[in-house]
């Protein structure tokens, strides 16, 4: 192939990849290659139909779309509409189904009691004196239990964050914990944004409206890192994949949990009631089931349901989800972050290429914001 036809190579083809995409085909009417590993664009937000079923599932567990940022908003809403889905979790502990994040109702119901919202800080101040020490928290669990107490904490967080981060809460750092969501009221809604849903005809359909234009060309089941060399060095790369790999790990590697995923099709039309259950105790192995036909209500299914148990362990480097981070590798990516201001013509960023949790809205908001400002005056 011949790689100088192109004004801009992107690395993956998720949220952030597809919106440079599609701005610098769309606004600049400019060449675009997309070079994706795997089989399908749309990276971990790509969605599916379970065949079995006939119900549209999120390939990459459950993503609801959220926002308060009109920017976003605006740009997201010219290749979907969004249904009305309002999200909710729950949890389950010894078999109790309670309100997630943490609120009045999970509180009342845990304790046995039955607290009005100005009593909460009173009895929640109680809680924490048992175990308070005077001393800062130096760990995950001593923030955890200096914030809701060590009841709530054993509950509804200690296990769970063992299942998801396959760490003990002892040995992560502190400030990974900045809060825990209380809230002392009834409020059962996940998210605050002022925009939520899910897209009326799925995630798949967004992507390929997004790169739907003769200027982008997208090569699937293709290894950015088996044809690197054969790409001009002076080309305008974008690069969303993991930041320690495209400098060869020479800093070392960082770490990053993975997800795997267990479907079944089950003899009921509504198995659990939500679309995403927690399992808070750690002798449950895996930390959530999804039953995606709660995301379309505006849908009929049948008579059957789909099920997806969630695990999650350390990646080995190659499936990475999420960053880990912990003391040890928000040093080292600060060396890495270093390094790429050597780089020429070289943008690095998305969850993987930045090392940050990112929401797909935060995702959106800096792949516009990247464009804006430095890609396009570099075209």
């Amino acid at each position: 192939m011949d790689y100088s036809k192109f004004s801009v190579v992107i690395v993956g083809s998720g949220f952030f990849g597809s919106v440079i995409a599609e701005r610098v085909a769309s606004e600049l009417n400019k060449d675009v290659l997309i070079i994706e590993k795997r089989n399908h664009i749309g990276g971990n937000c790509y969605s599916e139909v379970d065949p079995s079923t006939g119900i549209e599932f999120h390939t990459y567990g459950t993503h609801i779309f959220h926002t308060s940022n009109q920017k976003v908003w605006d740009y997201i809403q010219k290749f979907t509409e969004f249904n009305n889905y309002y999200h909710q979790v729950l949890t389950t502990f010894k078999d109790k189904v309670y309100q997630m994040p943490i609120n009045l109702e999970t509180i009342n119901q845990f304790y046995g009691t039955n607290l009005k919202p100005y009593e909460v800080d009173s009895f929640l101040e109680k809680e924490k004196a048992k175990d308070a020490t005077g001393l800062p928290p130096k760990n995950f669990e001593e923030k955890a239990i200096s914030l809701i107490g060590r009841p709530l904490y054993e509950a509804f967080i200690k296990g769970y964050t063992k299942k998801q981060w396959n760490k003990d809460p002892k040995d992560l750092p502190e400030f990974i914990l900045n809060r825990l969501p209380i809230r002392k009221n009834y409020n059962e809604s996940y998210y605050f944004s002022r925009w939520q849903g899910i897209p009326k005809d799925g995630y798949g359909k967004i992507f390929e409206r997004m790169l739907d234009n003769p200027r982008i060309k997208i090569l699937l089941n293709t290894n950015f890192f088996d044809i690197r060399d054969q790409i001009p060095k002076d080309k305008l790369l974008v690069y969303s994949g993991p930041i320690d790999q495209y400098f060869d790990y020479k800093f070392g590697k960082l770490e990053y949990r993975t997800l795997r995923f267990e479907s079944e099709k089950v003899p009921f039309e509504d198995y659990q009631g939500n679309s995403v259950m927690n399992f808070a105790e750690e002798d449950v192995p895996f930390t959530r089931i999804h039953e995606p036909r709660h995301l379309h209500p505006e849908r009929e299914y049948g008579k059957n349901s789909l099920i997806i148990k969630e695990f999650s362990s350390l990646d080995d480097g190659s499936n990475p989800y999420y960053p880990i981070n912990d003391e040890k590798n928000s040093e080292l990516v600060k060396v890495y972050r270093k390094e790429t201001e050597n780089l020429k013509n070289v943008f690095i960023s998305g969850r993987l290429g930045d090392y940050r949790y990112f929401d797909m809205h935060e995702t959106i908001d800096a792949a516009l914001t990247l464009f804006e400002d430095k890609i396009r005056t570099s075209l």
